[in-house]
């Protein structure tokens, strides 16, 4: 398993953490197999948004005495009033919920505010008493870190300038990227994925994952296989589908991205997604998915690490990554890159210009005058 920090919180993370959305209305024996095999793989973080008693009942019992081995998101103002999934702002609905999932668990790591996708989320947690409520559960170590889950990387960008969250719960895949930022995810998922819409990497969604990066605040995923889209051969917008792996390849390649959260529930579907740490590059290449998009991607890195070996030990993906951020910043370059961009054994200015990266990459980036662009901006 591979371990990431989420940010400047510092919780170091499994790559892969477990969505247990799929373990609703499952028997205890179900979410006991699945959870089992999930802590013996490695795996160490969970997210438990659904609001629902018996999921969170059941999922403390098949922990049991292992609490302190997760580190567990939990969503604050996810209800199921009327015996559905809902939202609510309402402060005394918002504590009974989070308060029950607080006698379950004990406490939660990442206090997730549940869900600010639009003006009227943003308002219903930063003009009312939710968001000082949130941060009192901290205060009184409830939660340890503060953290949201969005789908409109406008509104996540907002929600992060006011400094309250450490983290984000973001939903992040290849399709979704390519859409322009102010089309609704969600409503996509709904009507079905269509590549006529992509217009290329969306400017926004970019900047947010930058944004991110430059803060600290650490991203886990949803959505990595949109909604099972991206894999399924009658309804992914490519030319064929993407495998698993493929998917959370791309989402674990971006900035600031700490986990992808897999649903799972079995022992054979927790153990099938972990098959990507046994799998090749090759294998877990997505980038055969774009010669097929009218969208031009030449002179675009993409972070795929088709350029590598480096005879020069540098990982071109991440001085290409911090590059990329430092450029979208006008060249400046914020702290916290500038140490990412230090710990990296060796950087643009270790290039020997041999070209062997050039001829491997399949979208004509021009790596060495990359490399010497990081030379002169992180010198």
């Amino acid at each position: 398993m591979e371990y990431r920090e989420i940010g400047k919180t510092k919780e170091r993370v499994s790559a892969v953490g477990l969505g247990c959305e799929h373990l609703d209305g499952k028997p205890l024996e179900t979410v006991r197999e699945t959870i089992d095999a999930a802590l013996e793989m490695g795996i160490n973080l969970m997210d438990i948004f659904m609001p629902g008693n018996q999921v969170r009942e059941n999922i403390g019992k098949a922990l049991g005495e292992r609490r302190k081995e997760v580190k567990i998101q939990g969503h604050i103002g996810s209800v199921d009033l009327r015996e559905q999934y809902d939202i609510s702002r309402e402060l005394p609905t918002v504590k009974e919920y989070f308060e029950r999932l607080l006698r379950i668990f004990g406490y939660i790591d990442f206090g997730m505010m549940f869900f600010i996708d639009s003006e009227e989320d943003y308002k219903g947690v930063f003009e009312t008493g939710f968001a000082d409520y949130v941060q009192k559960l901290k205060r009184q170590g409830d939660i340890r870190h503060i953290g949201f889950s969005s789908h409109n990387p406008k509104m996540a960008a907002r929600v992060i300038e006011t400094g309250v969250p450490e983290m984000m719960m973001f939903s992040i895949n290849l399709a979704f990227d390519l859409y322009p930022a102010k089309v609704n995810m969600l409503d996509q998922l709904q009507k079905g994925l269509d590549k006529n819409a992509f217009c290329g990497f969306d400017p926004d969604r970019a900047a947010l994952y930058t944004l991110c990066e430059n803060k600290g605040i650490g991203i886990t995923v949803m959505k990595t296989l949109g909604g099972g889209k991206l894999i399924s051969p009658e309804h992914t917008p490519f030319d064929r589908p993407l495998t698993v792996a493929q998917c959370m390849e791309y989402a674990l390649t971006r900035p600031a991205v700490a986990s992808v959260m897999i649903g799972c529930q079995s022992r054979a579907e927790v153990l099938g997604a972990l098959e990507y740490f046994q799998l090749s590059e090759k294998e877990r290449d997505y980038t055969h998915v774009m010669d097929t998009l009218r969208n031009d991607f030449k002179g675009n890195c993409v972070y795929c690490n088709h350029c590598q070996p480096c005879p020069a030990g540098i990982d071109i993906a991440a001085v290409n990554k911090y590059l990329d951020i430092a450029r979208l910043n006008g060249d400046k370059v914020s702290p916290s890159i500038m140490s990412h961009y230090s710990g990296l054994a060796a950087g643009g200015k270790d290039c020997i210009g041999c070209g062997n990266c050039e001829k491997r990459c399949p979208f004509e980036v021009p790596i060495i005058e990359r490399m010497a662009a990081a030379a002169r901006i992180f010198c």
